[in-house]
């Protein structure tokens, strides 16, 4: 059974550093385009970053470009974000998906497999 699993959520200052990590399972993800994903409370679900499969390709929403990182390593079939200069506004709930052979993308509905997401929160 496909599955993906975050983990690396926590309670942090504003100005500090998470690094989330995305493990899959149940199939090779080298195929498939990975992102991050975040909900916070009463909002809908927002892209975070993507990255294409080989990893030659990041995409970044304009809130967390230049803190926050993507990257992937296929031979351990995981993919991470690493948070920097986290603000509150970064608190909520932060998901990884994975697309179903297709290219990465900032629309939720490319992704075929979702994990169960981690929550971060971030204190002033």
């Amino acid at each position: 059974q496909e599955q993906l699993v975050e983990s690396g959520g926590g309670l942090v200052q504003a100005g500090g550093s998470l690094r989330l990590s995305c493990a899959a399972s149940g199939r090779t993800f080298g195929n498939s385009g990975m992102g991050w994903f975040r909900q916070a409370p009463g909002k809908e679900r927002d892209f975070v970053a993507s990255i294409s499969q080989t990893g030659g390709r990041t995409d970044y929403a304009d809130s967390v470009k230049g803190r926050f990182t993507i990257s992937r390593d296929n031979a351990k079939n995981t993919a991470y974000l690493q948070m920097n200069s986290l603000k509150p506004e970064d608190t909520a709930v932060y998901y990884c998906a994975a697309t179903n052979y297709g290219l990465e993308s900032r629309n939720l509905g490319n992704y075929f497999y979702w994990g169960q997401g981690t929550q971060v929160t971030v204190s002033s």
